[in-house]
């Protein structure tokens, strides 16, 4: 029953993780329009990155597979600071995986809003390294946002 309920969410929290990434990515490129000098904070984004950043509605869960799939180590289980690094790095890797193949599909097909080449730590063009710590709160915050009231 509990199963259903997640998949009965999960439009629900596709839309939420597409909006919260499309604020994310506005809020991101509007600071790196200051470090470039350039005060009316103009962030941006493509439409395009909705459904990529909606994919987050599945790293919760995929988290709660990981923790049946990895026991905790503990007799009493992990204390939240490391189940949110466990799942922090998981996520971290996952987006890091999405960002890739969904980077290296639009540019296959011309319309990659990214290109990171030239950049410090990129990966072909389509990841940034550096980014990793960005990753790592973007999916707890998705596992937030899209968790089960009560639960």
């Amino acid at each position: 029953m509990e199963k259903i309920k997640e998949i009965e969410k999960l439009p629900i929290n596709f839309f939420k993780c597409g909006v919260a990434g499309w604020c994310l990515e506005v809020i991101f490129t509007s600071v790196e329009s200051i470090m470039a000098g350039d005060w009316r904070l103009m962030g941006k984004t493509s439409l395009l990155m909705f459904p990529i950043y909606g994919m987050g509605a599945f790293l919760g869960p995929i988290g709660n597979l990981l923790d049946k799939w990895i026991p905790d180590l503990q007799a009493d289980g992990l204390n939240a600071t490391d189940r949110a690094v466990r799942h922090g790095m998981f996520y971290m890797v996952l987006i890091f995986v999405a960002e890739y193949i969904s980077g290296s599909w639009l540019r296959a097909k011309g319309i990659c809003p990214w290109d990171y080449t030239g950049r410090h730590t990129n990966i072909h063009g389509l990841i940034r390294l550096d980014f990793a710590p960005l990753w790592f709160g973007t999916g707890l915050l998705f596992e937030r946002i899209t968790k089960r009231k009560g639960g």
